[in-house]
């Protein structure tokens, strides 16, 4: 999978997540819930593209991985990660990480939405 196409991948499970929706401030793209990002998927044209999250439990193992480091201006103080995408990137890792991010910035009861959903998910993968 090339580096745009895990991008595309990413915005489309990142958009699936309950009221989800996109905006473009400064020109990037960016993945918010109730008014507030939880995923920033910079500039569409970029040579190197990037994936932006707030990690709170996985910060440190986050940072011990190749090609993340903390965000800029100063938001790498508050768990933000920017992750530099290559076609070796996992994406069950990446989405594991959104949904941290939209758990920390999304209201409580939208998180336990997320949970239940992903519970409903398990038990039906291991009806018959």
């Amino acid at each position: 999978m090339t580096s745009p196409d895990l991008r595309a991948r990413l915005r489309r499970y990142a958009l699936s997540l309950p009221e989800a929706y996109e905006e473009h401030p400064w020109g990037e793209r960016a993945i918010k819930v109730r008014k507030k990002i939880f995923l920033f998927l910079g500039v569409d044209e970029s040579p190197r593209p990037i994936a932006g999250l707030k990690l709170v439990e996985s910060h440190a193992l986050g940072l011990a991985q190749p090609g993340v480091e903390p965000m800029g201006y100063n938001l790498g103080r508050s768990g933000w990660v920017t992750i530099y995408l290559g076609a070796d990137t996992p994406y069950e890792m990446l989405r594991e990480w959104i949904d941290e991010s939209y758990r920390a910035v999304a209201p409580k009861a939208l998180g336990h939405a997320l949970d239940a959903g992903r519970e409903r998910e398990r038990v039906r993968r291991r009806s018959p």
